[in-house]
């Protein structure tokens, strides 16, 4: 008789380490999305890069991993182990989600998304945000301009 015992999270640790190796085989690097299922703006970014506009561009330059965090009470076993961990070591504990790091294949890390004043700019939809994610894009991949104006395109928001 076998026992039918819940699979928890994968942990934070896992998740990132076999990345690593996967970017190390792919010449990538790696964006690593913490996020929440009750989060728009977080449900708003997955859209954002995986649209058939920018898909092609975001996994063809980085392996994207997500990592669950804040949780409400009921959700908290979707949480990732050391995933909020994680998210304190990179200062981003108090600074909403979506929250992302894009490390290198050895896991040092390039960027984050906080612009220059501390602010995390999480799913940018201002034409300044934006232009702030795609410039940590473009320091972090070899994305050309005009690959850079796709994705500036599809994440700024328009009335």
């Amino acid at each position: 008789m076998t026992s039918q015992i819940a699979k928890s999270q994968e942990s934070a640790e896992t998740i990132i380490k076999e990345a690593q190796v996967t970017a190390k085989k792919e010449g990538k690097h790696i964006f690593v999305l913490f996020h929440a299922s009750w989060c728009g703006w977080c449900k708003k970014m997955d859209n954002n890069m995986m649209s058939d506009k920018t898909k092609a561009l975001f996994e063809g330059e980085y392996i994207i991993k997500h990592l669950t965090v804040q949780e409400s009470k009921k959700n908290k076993n979707l949480e990732n182990p050391g995933a909020q961990e994680l998210l304190v070591k990179y200062k981003g504990e108090n600074s909403g989600i979506p929250f992302w790091l894009i490390f290198d294949a050895d896991g040092n890390l390039i960027t984050d998304s906080l612009d220059n004043k501390g602010n995390n700019i999480g799913c940018p939809a201002t034409p300044d945000e934006v232009k702030q994610f795609t410039a940590k894009l473009k320091s972090s991949s070899s994305l050309t301009d005009t690959d850079l104006k796709v994705i500036y395109n599809q994440f700024v928001d328009r009335p």
